[in-house]
Order: C-alpha cells, then sequence, then structure tokens
C-alpha cells in the first residue's frame, strides 16, 4: 500500500515540479496559436483549457493504462517504478514538447514535425509508419471495447439480477456474436467522429466519458486500498497488496524466458510513455487559445493517466496475489492467464471489486478509454494524411475520401487476432515516441540552449534502447536473437544515436554559441 499511496505523490509532485522545469526549459510565450490565427470550424476550433484537458486524457487514455499496465503488472511491483519514473521523466516530457512543436508549426501532425527536426528521410518513414500506427491503435480500440460490452451484455445480466451462474447468451447471442455485432456500432461511431467537426461529437460526449473513467479510477483504487488495510486487521479473503521491497524480482510465471527487459517496458506501453500520444497531442495544438496552457494540457494529461496506470497495475498485483504478503513468489500461471487476459481481467477485477453494480459504471470508464482514443485514432490518420498531400479539409467530401479507406482498412484487421495486433501496436507505439524525443531533442538544443535538449535527448536514448532490443528478441519480430546479443545490439545502437546527436546537433549548437 505505501508503494502504491507513494508512487501517486511522486507522480502528483513530478507535475509540479518536473513539469514547471520543463515548461520553463521550452519557454511558452503570447504569440498567436493555430485556431486564433485560422480557425477552420473543424479541426481548428477554440476550446478552453479544461475542455482541452479532459479531451487530451480521454484520447491518449486507451487501453494502455489498463490492459498495459494489468499486462505489465505481471512481473510484480517494480512495473511501479517504470509507470512514475517513466511517466515523469519520458512520456510527459514527450507529450508536452510534441504539442508544443505542433502549436510552433501551425497544427503539424508528428510525422511533420519529426521531419522537419530529423530529415526528409525521417518525414517519409514516419508519414507511413504513424498512419500505419494509427490505423493498428484504432482496431485495438475498437476490438477491446466491443468484447469488454459483450461481456457485460451476456455475462453482466446474470451477476446483476442475482444469477448463481453467468450466462452465455443475452437475447440469443454468445459473447463472440455480440463482440461483432459492437464492433461494427462502434466502427459507426468512429466514422462520424473522424468526419464531423471536433467539437460537434467529441466535444459533446467526453465530459460524461470523463465522469466515467474518474469514478472507475476512484473505485476501483479505494477499493483495492481498503482491502488491503482489510487483510492487515485479519479479515479473512481480503486482498493484500505487494510492497515494492516485496517483490523488486522477476514475478513471472515463465520468468526464465520472460525477461523484464525490455518485455515489461514494451507492454505497460500508455502507461509509462507512448508514441501513439504524438499523434494526438496535435490535435488540441489545435484547439488550445494560449501556449501557455501546454504544460496543464500536455503534461499534466500524462501525469493523470500515469494515475490511471499505477491504479491498475497495483489492483492487478493485489487482485491476483495468491499468496499472503510478501510470501508471494511469483503469479502461478493460473494467474498470469489472467491478469494477461485483457477484457477477461478488467471484468473480474471490475466485479471482484465494485460488485455488480459498481462495476458497471467502472467498466463503462474502461470502455470510454478505448472509444475516445480509438475516434481520434482514425481522426489523426485522416490528418496524417491531409498534411503529407496538402489536402484541404475544410469540406465534407475531403474528409470522406480519406476516411472511408482507413475505416475499412481498420475493419478489415480487426479480424487478426487481437493479441497479435496488440504486440505489433506496442513495438510500433514505443518507437515512434522514441523517435518523437530525438525530435524534441533537436529542437531544444537549437532553438533554446545546447544543453536543454538532454530533457528529451537522455529518455530518447533509454527508449532507443528498449525498442531496438526488443526488436531484436521479440519472437513477433523474427529476429529472435540469443539474449545477450539483443541486449548487446540494443545497447550499441541507442549509444550510437546519443554519439549522433552529441556530434551533429550538441557539438554545432555549442560551437555556434
Amino acid at each position: 500500500m505505501y508503494s502504491f499511496l507513494g508512487g501517486l505523490v511522486i507522480l502528483i509532485l513530478g507535475y509540479m515540479i518536473y513539469g514547471s522545469i520543463v515548461n520553463k526549459i521550452f519557454g511558452p510565450d503570447d504569440r498567436k496559436t493555430p485556431c486564433v490565427e485560422h480557425p477552420d470550424g473543424v479541426d481548428f476550433v477554440p476550446i478552453s483549457a479544461g475542455r482541452a484537458f479532459l479531451i487530451q486524457l480521454l484520447n491518449i487514455a486507451g487501453l494502455g493504462p489498463i490492459f498495459g499496465a494489468l499486462s505489465g503488472a505481471i512481473w510484480g511491483p517494480q512495473v511501479y517504478l517504470w509507470i512514475v519514473f517513466g511517466t515523469i521523466f519520458a512520456g510527459a516530457v514527450h507529450d508536452y514538447l510534441v504539442g508544443m512543436l505542433s502549436i510552433r508549426n501551425n497544427g503539424a501532425s508528428v510525422s511533420e514535425i519529426t521531419g522537419k527536426y530529423l530529415g526528409g528521410f525521417v518525414l517519409q518513414i514516419m508519414r507511413l509508419f504513424s498512419v500505419v500506427l494509427l490505423v493498428m491503435v484504432g482496431v485495438v480500440f475498437m476490438v477491446g471495447p466491443a468484447q469488454l460490452l459483450a461481456r457485460m451484455f451476456v455475462q453482466g445480466t446474470s451477476a446483476v439480477s442475482g444469477g448463481a451462474a453467468a450466462s452465455t447468451e443475452f437475447m440469443g447471442y454468445g459473447v463472440a456474436d455480440w463482440t461483432k455485432i459492437l464492433t461494427v456500432i462502434i466502427l459507426v461511431y468512429y466514422f462520424l467522429a473522424t468526419l464531423l467537426p471536433i467539437d460537434k461529437v467529441i466535444g459533446k460526449i467526453y465530459p460524461l466519458f470523463g465522469l466515467c473513467l474518474i469514478f472507475m479510477a476512484l473505485g476501483v483504487g479505494g477499493v483495492t486500498v481498503y482491502n488491503h488495510i482489510q487483510f492487515t486487521q485479519g479479515v479473512e479473503g481480503a486482498k493484500p497488496m505487494i510492497e515494492l521491497w516485496e517483490g523488486l524480482y522477476n514475478m513471472h510465471p515463465n520468468a526464465a524466458n520472460m525477461p523484464i527487459w525490455p518485455l515489461m517496458f514494451i507492454t505497460v506501453a500508455c502507461g509509462a510513455i507512448s508514441g501513439f500520444h504524438a499523434t494526438q497531442s496535435p490535435l488540441m495544438a489545435r484547439c488550445l487559445t494560449s501556449e501557455r496552457q501546454g504544460r496543464f494540457v500536455f503534461y499534466g494529461a500524462m501525469v493523470a493517466e500515469g494515475i490511471i496506470a499505477l491504479i491498475w497495475a497495483s489492483a492487478g498485483i493485489a487482485f491476483y496475489n495468491t499468496g499472503v504478503g510478501g510470501d508471494l513468489t511469483k503469479f502461478t500461471t493460473e494467474a498470469l492467464a489472467k491478469i494477461g487476459g485483457g477484457a477477461n481481467s478488467v471484468y473480474e477485477i471490475s466485479i471482484g471489486l465494485l460488485g455488480p453494480i459498481g462495476s458497471i459504471l467502472a467498466l463503462l470508464g474502461v470502455v470510454a478509454c478505448p472509444i475516445t482514443s480509438g475516434d481520434t485514432a482514425f481522426r489523426s490518420a485522416r490528418l496524417t494524411i491531409a498534411d503529407w498531400f496538402k489536402i484541404s479539409q475544410k469540406g465534407f467530401a475531403p474528409r470522406l475520401i480519406l476516411a472511408l479507406p482507413l475505416l475499412a482498412a481498420g475493419y478489415a484487421i480487426s479480424f487478426v487476432d487481437y493479441n497479435v495486433v496488440w504486440r505489433y501496436f506496442s513495438w510500433s507505439n514505443q518507437t515512434l515516441a522514441m523517435i518523437a524525443l530525438w525530435a524534441g531533442a533537436v529542437y531544444l538544443c537549437r532553438n533554446v540552449a545546447p544543453g536543454r535538449g538532454f530533457i528529451a535527448a537522455i529518455p530518447a536514448t533509454f527508449m532507443s534502447a528498449v525498442s531496438v532490443t526488443y526488436f531484436c528478441l521479440a519472437k513477433e519480430c523474427y529476429l529472435m536473437l540469443d539474449r545477450t546479443l539483443a541486449y548487446g545490439i540494443g545497447i550499441a545502437v541507442a549509444v550510437l544515436f546519443f554519439v549522433i546527436y552529441y556530434v551533429r546537433v550538441y557539438s554545432p549548437a555549442v560551437n555556434n554559441k
């Protein structure tokens, strides 16, 4: 419990202290923002800072801080360290820099931003890479909530009515059938959210989803802490939380083949740092009326997401704790199947902690996260392609021409095994974050002060090692190199990238000063 509460305090202090340092380094000023200079009523629409924060949070808080945090919890409470410090020093810096650079580049997409500061070759790669990632995000955030809602419909009906056994059908359809039906319904919503002005659909429904999300976080976190207190008082059946110092080792049931580095750092994804956020920050960069709102909207929303991830990681560790406090040596194979089960684990935890009625609102909050990221994923893909080919998006027809093939591709990919799509999403997600951080480092070094670039260059180097090591090691990337060799290549490439930055960017900037 103390590790969890300490993590919450550090996240809040991180926003207040390090967030202020990052903001001061960047130096927001009173220049006109894109929506003030040329509003178009579709994507460049002035929005208040409070609404922008809520939209940004719901845009970025997809399945990552929930499914990713739960999956990362399989390795034990050391996941707290990555969520907390990754959020403060990497994820929030990443989101802030991309958002602010987008403001200063007329609301440009992340591909255009990275291309400007890292060169034409990176520009072309990032254009294609970001569109593919966004479509995969849309698929992940379309199928995930459909699965959760399907389970609510089928099994939740008997739980609410007091049935002794879970139902296998609802209105004559099983979970698989309802998943397909709900996937199509969500896709129709994505179609509308992708095409219509940002304040007509997204701006209207997000406050309601935000309330569900807040209730979910407070409910799950509060009951998890309460259960731990009950356990310390000797209440039978209460689930104890595991302190960091009790489980600072690899708890994975298959620890020999599932090392913490780099697998946990890739699996947690959005709960610590996410390249997907780099595609979302420009959406709100087009809507802020002042640069001075950037720290609250961009850095603050990522810290809020880190809190959500911390809550779900701690809930998963406690809920599937089959031992007693520090006596737990590792998760059992059965617990692994549950805690890494995505929709299944979220459903079980919500029902188990909050009961059938309270869990409905909690699950709606969980469903709201991916849906409110999936809609803007397709929207961002449309805008990325529009920036790429210089296609005006004021008219309805150009938006329709770009949106239809993107949504069709997303629907086709939705038939691929969900776990496979998630693994590819996780790696490409962290790789995009790495590239975006390097772009931020170059900007700060050349346009602010040479030494200031290190606040982005250091986490960029770290993420370079994570991404390259995972690429060399993971079976879905097909290299499957020896672990020692993969570690060596990952570290060597990260050091190479840092040396290139130091020689080609930092040293010239120092000499020019």
